[in-house]
């Protein structure tokens, strides 16, 4: 906000990492959130109050796995609607309102989000990507160990040869 570096300093460039060892681009590319205003505000409580309840939630004595799910939404550029995404799908029947108009249910709330950030002329795109990221993070994490031939069926199936040799 005082001007003294500039965003381009600090954006996720990996020819400058790579080539020129610029390494603080790692971490800068998450504290930048635009200049502060309704979008910089809405972004940090949005990230907190998610982080926060999926921490207390299902990733509660999970720390690696929460740390994992920070990186892969970090290295896909798409942050905040991810945590969003993963948190409303993970917890299907919470009812939500917002701001006092629209009542939901919680899988319903990274679609919210994309409206109301069309209404504050914002890009959709970068929602777009954040629930794209967000649902393949759940696809991998939730969905997919759990069906039939999923990763739980392999590694029953592992043990089950292990168990008999």
């Amino acid at each position: 906000q005082l001007e003294l570096v500039s965003p381009f300093q600090l954006y996720f460039n990996p020819i400058l990492i790579i080539k020129q060892y610029q390494l603080w681009r790692l971490v800068t590319t998450f504290l930048f959130f635009g200049t502060v205003g309704f979008n910089f505000l809405f972004n940090m409580i949005f990230t907190y109050r998610y982080c926060r309840m999926l921490e207390e939630g299902s990733f509660r004595g999970r720390t690696a796995d929460f740390v994992m799910m920070f990186l892969f939404g970090g290295i896909c550029q798409a942050f905040t609607i991810m945590l969003v995404y993963v948190w409303s799908r993970r917890n299907p029947f919470v009812r939500m309102n917002f701001f006092g108009l629209l009542n939901f249910h919680a899988p319903y709330l990274p679609w919210v989000l994309l409206g109301f950030s069309v209404l504050l002329g914002n890009a959709i795109w970068v929602d777009l990507m954040g629930m794209a990221v967000g649902h393949i993070y759940y696809f991998i994490e939730d969905v997919f160990p759990n069906q039939r031939g999923g990763l739980q069926a392999a590694s029953h199936a592992t043990n089950t040869v292990s168990f008999f040799h």
